[in-house]
């Protein structure tokens, strides 16, 4: 029944009855409406969160949001060299909309163990971090911690708030130690509490877990980015020959 009553509201939405930033029926009004239970018709409302089509608002109900057209991640064209080596964000290969970001520079840190074990720092060694939020016409979309080794990032641009044209990649090129290879690992998961803060989730949202880790021509792993990802906000495309 909870679907059937996400469906309708869906529907109503659809037809124009509710637009962006209206009201939709409360939860009592609901279940009054469609003989069902209050934890029924709290139920589809939740549901209409968790699909991006409401969010709540405390003490206040849940409302219709503005239609997002999501990004679509394009997996390998964004990491291609001839993309940051030419001085463009990776991101510009995903999506034409404007881009904020939110760069914070964390320094020395003691990176996770798993982290340490990629980018093979000694015992006690620490990695050097940067942290980034995306934002796509307001809304937050993407937070993600980037691990590089200290000797490749103290003392270089990649230190700084804006790290030039071609972000990091064109960094380490400029040092000589280039990404040649790339993998990624993907999950989907529930989000922690400072997840669904930092991405203005609603309870029931998923989000893509995704670590890269970029590797010289001989093997080094240079760098390990942890990216959490709204996933409401995006599509992940992978085009490759058979």
């Amino acid at each position: 029944m909870y679907r059937q009553i996400a469906d309708a509201l869906k529907a109503a939405i659809d037809a124009g009855q509710y637009g962006p930033g209206d009201r939709l029926p409360g939860e009592n009004p609901l279940a009054a409406e469609h003989g069902v239970a209050v934890m029924t018709a709290r139920q589809a409302l939740r549901t209409l969160a968790s699909e991006g089509v409401a969010e709540p608002r405390k003490g206040a109900g849940f409302f219709v949001l503005a239609p997002f057209k999501p990004i679509r991640w394009h997996g390998i064209a964004r990491l291609a060299r001839e993309q940051w080596g030419s001085g463009a964000s990776i991101f510009s290969a995903d999506d034409s909309r404007p881009l904020t970001v939110e760069a914070d520079v964390l320094g020395a840190v003691t990176a996770p163990d798993a982290v340490v074990e990629v980018l093979q720092l000694r015992t006690g060694e620490r990695a050097f971090a940067r942290s980034r939020r995306h934002l796509v016409e307001g809304r937050p979309v993407l937070v993600s911690t980037s691990y590089l080794p200290l000797d490749l990032a103290e003392g270089t641009p990649i230190a700084s708030v804006d790290t030039g044209p071609g972000g990091i990649y064109a960094r380490l090129a400029d040092q000589g130690v280039a990404p040649e290879h790339f993998r990624e690992e993907i999950q989907i998961r529930t989000p922690s509490d400072d997840e669904m803060a930092a991405l203005n989730l609603s309870g029931g949202t998923a989000v893509i877990k995704l670590c890269r880790t970029a590797y010289t021509a001989d093997g080094r792993a240079v760098e390990v980015n942890d990216i959490t990802m709204d996933s409401q906000a995006y599509v992940l495309e992978y085009n490759f020959d058979a």
